[in-house]
């Protein structure tokens, strides 16, 4: 599997509903399945999670992270979103 970067921009609304798909999946223990820039993946029940928050001179950034291997990816998912 090739290395991959992707970051995509949404309206207010739409990444409003996409956290809330994410964290009812996490509520509920289920595997949360999306797709980014053409490719469909599942986000594991059991993903590590995280907020980062980077301050340069200019600007200010926060980032909610989910991580998790590779092999814990073969759960099977709630349903699927196009992001």
């Amino acid at each position: 599997m090739s290395e991959r970067d992707v970051e995509k921009d949404y309206s207010v609304a739409d990444f409003a509903a996409k956290l809330r798909r994410l964290a009812d999946a996490l509520e509920s223990g289920k595997p949360f399945r999306i797709q980014v820039a053409g490719e469909r993946f599942t986000v594991p029940k059991n993903a590590r999670i995280s907020v980062e928050h980077e301050r340069g001179a200019d600007e200010e950034e926060v980032e909610f992270q989910l991580k998790w291997a590779l092999a814990d990816a073969d759960q099977e998912p709630e349903d699927d979103d196009e992001v």
